[in-house]
């Protein structure tokens, strides 16, 4: 086999996930925030990632009080890593769930434990492991020094996504300004070429450790990316003065990474945003126009999949990106229908809302993918006010969308009013017949009645023949 077929090969990787429980109630706590309740202590359990995934379904037990729907286990939290995995373009060959009392300080799984693991990355022939957990500097050290392999956590993972999936400048600098954030106080600890300078003879007068050598050059290299992206916070805010000059609304999408966000936007605007299943496909903010049954236009904002901890340093290199957000008149939350980890997903995106300071603004949940539901799931679907149900790859509901975005936008109001035109106002009438809906129109001694709805901005033109 050829060197450049080896290089082209994907790397092969290995899970590894931690379900924490407490001794006295038998609460697990997954390595995330969110917790959930199980019966049972099963082992820890080392299988290829299709078949573990096909024993779990066949025998994990579906608790009676929706437990299961309530929040993420540990079971869905691996199969989670393995998408971004997939993402990542890796190829996973096997996984590991131990289930623990509590992390083990030196090396989070215990030395038993990281033996097994080692074991099963070698007989797997994995590249490298990847922990479903962040883990400090010394934990990776250890782990790599025991496993003799790349160890990578969950954080590490999604920073490479993004890195990967980046394509405008501002994109690759805001991950790379994540990814140096999430670098800088990892630096103690990284090897015998960084450690400290010892006292002693030859030791003492001028010069820097490797250590502080490298801080500094991070700490340089990190300042001179936000001011890069001050300036193109500054170029957008200006851009987006000339926009609001102009009474046209954003309306922004928001939802949890492959929702269908992009896909949604593709059927609404005619665009041809890259809609693909794979994690974190979108990293750079998109604009385009869409025309409303009331014939208003609004500018239409594609963003960034939000996911469950999310590092906090990408929500602070996004801060640019976002602020399409922030700025929007509607939030459109697209949620997956058919996740059964759909209420932890929308609650994970509602918590980043909140850290942005838009959790007030107005928002419409759109429940995507209902084309996979059964047909009697899909006639028992209801849309509300603030809920409505689509299909965005078969353009199911999205007439329905378009109407209670138009009900829900206040920016420019439509009114609904009679008018009088005489038929020689030919600029008038087509401007009407581009930008307003008409729904009668006669004629009389050379006059046009009709009575139509229109926005603010376009009645303002046409107050000379708005009949009383």
């Amino acid at each position: 086999m050829s060197r450049d077929t080896l290089r082209a090969a994907p790397e092969r990787v290995f899970l590894v996930g931690v379900d924490y429980r407490t001794r006295a109630s038998g609460e697990r706590q997954p390595p995330h925030p969110q917790k959930k309740k199980t019966g049972g202590n099963a082992p820890p359990s080392i299988s290829l990632p299709a078949e573990a995934r096909a024993a779990r379904e066949a025998v994990q037990p579906r608790s009676s009080n929706g437990d299961r729907a309530r929040g993420f286990t540990a079971e869905d939290s691996l199969a989670e890593l393995q998408e971004l995995t997939l993402s990542a373009g890796a190829e996973v060959v096997g996984q590991f769930l131990q289930r623990r009392e509590k992390p083990d300080p030196a090396t989070l799984i215990g030395r038993g434990k990281l033996e097994e693991v080692a074991a099963a990355a070698a007989s797997a022939h994995a590249d490298l492991i990847i922990f479903d957990h962040e883990l400090s500097p010394s934990q990776q050290r250890n782990i790599e020094h025991a496993a003799h392999r790349r160890i990578l956590d969950r954080t590490q993972l999604i920073l490479d996504i993004f890195a990967r999936h980046a394509r405008t400048r501002e994109g690759q600098m805001q991950v790379e300004l994540a990814q140096l954030q999430y670098l800088l106080p990892r630096l103690t600890g990284r090897g015998i070429e960084m450690s400290q300078l010892g006292g002693g003879i030859g030791t003492r007068g001028p010069g820097e450790t490797q250590l502080e050598t490298d801080r500094r050059r991070i700490n340089r290299r990190i300042q001179h990316i936000k001011g890069q992206l001050e300036n193109v916070r500054r170029i957008r805010g200006q851009q987006r003065q000339r926009r609001e000059s102009v009474p046209v609304a954003t309306v922004a999408l928001v939802g949890y990474t492959n929702a269908g966000k992009s896909t949604l936007f593709n059927a609404l605007t005619r665009a041809n945003v890259l809609a693909s299943s794979r994690m974190f496909a979108t990293l750079d903010p998109t604009l385009r126009s869409v025309t409303l049954p009331s014939r208003r236009k609004i500018l239409l904002s594609d963003t960034v999949g939000f996911i469950r901890n999310l590092p906090h340093t990408l929500v602070s290199a996004f801060r640019a990106t976002l602020e399409e957000v922030q700025r929007a008149a509607l939030i459109l939350h697209v949620s997956d229908a058919t996740s059964p980890n759909r209420e932890v997903q929308d609650a994970q995106v509602e918590a980043v809302l909140r850290e942005l300071s838009v959790y007030e603004k107005p928002r419409l949940m759109v429940l995507n993918k209902i084309d996979l539901l059964g047909a009697a799931q899909r006639q028992s679907l209801l849309d509300t006010e603030r809920e409505v149900h689509v299909s965005a790859k078969q353009g199911i509901g999205l007439s329905t969308l378009l109407d209670r975005i138009d009900e829900m936008l206040r920016e420019d109001a439509v009114s609904r009013v009679r008018l009088r035109v005489p038929q020689q106002e030919g600029k008038v009438l087509s401007l009407l017949e581009a930008r307003a809906r008409i729904f009668s129109r006669s004629y009389h001694d050379g006059l046009v009645e009709m009575e139509a709805q229109a926005p603010e901005s376009l009645l303002r033109k046409l107050r000379p023949f708005v009949m009383e």
